[in-house]
């Protein structure tokens, strides 16, 4: 099945800009599937390089801006794939935006190491930045009508949504793709960096945040659990939010001092590599777990549907120490919109404390009635 990914469309929407556009996300998430598809699209107009070819960065290398302009030659489109092994990528591209008129470069990188965070400063005001996910239900919309919507979500809950996924047919498969990809993929970038101790601390460290997704993690327990210091759980922590495996929501406070407000939770952005990790592709009859498998795509969902619209709140859990709660608070414009993720039809009332504190602020309950209406248009 061929997916319409939206963040094509929007890319293709600044080509012909003096612009570098960079596009982001984990490995095997379909970022070079999207820069093939404008490849050939623009054809003899469009350079594409891979970023990981020795060859390449080599090249690339050579910081004049004689080399760069014979390179771009004949070009309008200059795209280079997994930008981020390119050393001194940054200071590269600052220089061929800056001195090859009329081309738009587009980078796409599986990590925000090198790409975003190196590149920042002396691309301001040169760069268009973009996050790729795995599949967001809303880019199957032209793809499948709401009833194949509801029939496949128990796939969705149990195996997410990798490209890939689409073009296997057994659940074997599929459960062996996603366990190679914890394995091979998602941590190859982390190994990449100086100080990480090895695959197997932050394995156990994923494994240990798959089984408390939604709840409040304690990074003193999470350090006690793997004989690391608190700094450095929380710089791996870091490092796995870099490489796009997993994100937080930090509690939200603005009224009330019994609220909580330290502690984080955390959320992959994915289900299916969330199960790998835990080993459990269980069907949703079998599990205990439906209620964090419903919160996590609800977020997750939700994420994805305010990021390829345009819309980017912020984001936070709400809970008092006596133990009032709320999934997800978005925060855009000093307006709070409340989202409580129930599997089955729940309470339709904020919490008590939640309605007296801030009385003007949205509430729903998102079920497995309606949540179409909150991560699709």
């Amino acid at each position: 099945m061929d997916i319409h990914r939206l963040l094509q469309q929007q890319i293709e929407k600044q080509i012909g800009k003096q612009k570098v556009i960079m596009l982001y996300g984990t490995r095997r998430i379909g970022k070079t599937t999207i820069i093939e598809n404008i490849a050939a699209k623009y054809g003899n107009d469009v350079l594409l390089l891979q970023g990981e070819d020795m060859q390449v960065a080599e090249l690339l290398q050579k910081r004049t801006i004689a080399n760069y302009k014979k390179l771009t030659s004949g070009k309008k489109i200059v795209i280079i794939d997994e930008a981020q092994a390119v050393p001194e990528i940054g200071k590269i591209l600052k220089l061929m935006i800056d001195n090859v008129k009329g081309i738009t470069i587009i980078v796409t990188g599986s990590s925000s190491f090198d790409l975003v965070y190196k590149t920042g400063e002396p691309l301001v005001g040169r760069n268009l930045v973009y996050q790729l996910y795995p599949v967001a239900q809303c880019e199957l919309t032209k793809t499948e009508n709401n009833l194949a919507t509801m029939g496949n979500l128990e796939q969705r809950l149990v195996y997410g949504s990798y490209p890939e996924l689409w073009h296997m047919e057994s659940p074997d498969e599929q459960k062996d793709y996603l366990k190679q990809l914890v394995n091979s993929y998602l941590l190859k970038d982390l190994l990449m960096m100086e100080n990480v101790k090895g695959p197997d601390v932050l394995f156990k460290l994923l494994q240990m945040l798959a089984w408390q997704v939604g709840s409040q993690v304690s990074t003193v327990e999470l350090g006690n659990s793997l004989q690391l210091n608190k700094i450095t759980v929380e710089r791996y922590l870091d490092l796995l939010t870099k490489v796009f495996i997993i994100y937080p929501l930090s509690g939200y406070s603005g009224n009330l001092r019994k609220e909580v407000t330290k502690s984080k939770k955390w959320y992959f952005y994915d289900n299916g590599i969330r199960n790998a990790l835990i080993n459990n592709f269980s069907p949703l009859h079998a599990r205990n777990d439906i209620g964090q498998l419903w919160e996590q795509y609800i977020m997750s969902e939700r994420l994805k549907y305010n990021s390829y619209k345009g819309y980017h709140p912020q984001y936070f859990f709400w809970r008092t120490y006596d133990g009032q709660e709320i999934d997800l608070l978005e925060m855009n414009n000093q307006k709070l919109q409340a989202i409580e993720c129930k599997w089955q039809k729940g309470k339709t009332k904020p919490p008590i404390a939640f309605a007296k504190a801030y009385p003007d602020a949205g509430f729903t309950v998102v079920d497995k009635d309606n949540y179409l209406d909150w991560i699709t248009d």
